[in-house]
């Protein structure tokens, strides 16, 4: 008899549990403000991005959202304080291609899993990579740099962001594709990598568009092609890396949305309904279109898919570079 009361005593006091937090998550957001962790400091494109579309996405939910920068660690530090956030929907973050996919594979010893400790919320830029030449450089075209980068002894070079970069990768995926050679120089900065280009210490580069784009545009960079499955709004008359005859090969520092783990699944749905509306918003498209950002808005299971994609993509490039730590 008192197994059965205790156990009519446990079954009520889950469904109590259930009920508060049934009606906890149907009140979100009901207190102020939501935390918006960016793991990059302010300025970064990431940092830009987030207190945009944490503007627009605050009026939604009509509750105001503010942005903590968490810089450190190449991202990993401020995504990290993400994934260790309560799940309750309050904290959430932006992240990027390195803390969300590639260094998984670099470090040994993440204190975060992605696939385990993060829930995605929505992609929400992509930032294609474009293949530039200084314009004096008497490489014209994609067909004339494989040509290049093929020759016996081959001297080019290129500048990157830094060891298992989009910018680096790309680049290591293109050479992968062609049987080509050419030498990494890795920067600290897209500034220091475009500065080296039009110094002439190295030839090419694959950049990240808000890097690269002004100097294109009055007339110091050539771009020769995006690398990129579709052409981009910016740059509609030149050519993808795809088109030319080399489909797969992609390079994009794109940045999502993501949230701990284990928050409630409306709440999760309330969140990405409220962001991606943001970043439809003509609002926001108008500080992307400064940014050269293309807007990318996806369902959680669809950037899911997307980090997982990623990971297969650049994961063997990675190992086979020996870009990771032992």
């Amino acid at each position: 008899m008192k197994l059965l009361a205790l156990r009519s005593l446990s079954a009520l006091l889950s469904i109590g549990l259930m009920a508060v937090a049934s009606a906890q998550s149907a009140a979100w957001p009901a207190k102020q403000p939501l935390t918006l962790i960016v793991p990059f400091g302010p300025g970064s494109s990431p940092d830009t991005l987030a207190r945009a579309v944490a503007e627009e996405a605050g009026k939604t939910l009509q509750q105001s959202i503010v942005v903590q920068n968490k810089p450190g660690a190449s991202g990993n530090l401020g995504t990290d304080a993400i994934a260790k956030a309560k799940p309750d929907g309050y904290t959430f973050g932006v992240s990027i291609t390195g803390p969300l996919v590639n260094n998984t594979v670099i470090y040994k010893n993440l204190p975060y899993q992605p696939a385990t400790d993060l829930t995605p919320l929505t992609l929400a830029v992509h930032q294609y990579n474009v293949l530039v030449v200084p314009t004096n450089s008497p490489i014209k075209s994609l067909p004339d740099l494989v040509a290049e980068m093929k020759k016996p002894g081959a001297k080019l070079n290129f500048p990157s962001t830094g060891a298992g970069t989009v910018s680096h990768l790309a680049v290591e995926l293109l050479l992968d594709r062609v049987g080509g050679k050419a030498l990494h120089v890795p920067y600290k900065s897209s500034p220091d990598a475009v500065t080296s280009l039009l110094s002439g210490d190295t030839t090419f580069a694959a950049l990240p568009p808000v890097a690269v784009m002004p100097m294109v545009q009055d007339g110091r960079l050539r771009a020769i092609a995006a690398v990129s499955a579709k052409r981009l709004a910016f740059l509609p008359d030149t050519p993808t890396v795809a088109e030319l005859g080399y489909p797969g090969v992609e390079g994009s520092g794109w940045i999502g949305f993501v949230a701990p783990a284990g928050i409630p699944a409306d709440v999760k749905a309330r969140l990405n309904a409220a962001l991606t509306q943001a970043l439809a918003s003509p609002a926001v498209g108008q500080r992307l279109k400064t940014m050269h950002m293309e807007a990318a808005p996806t369902s959680p299971e669809a950037f899911g898919q997307y980090m997982t994609e990623e990971l297969q993509r650049w994961s063997p490039l990675i190992k086979r570079l020996n870009l990771a730590e032992n």
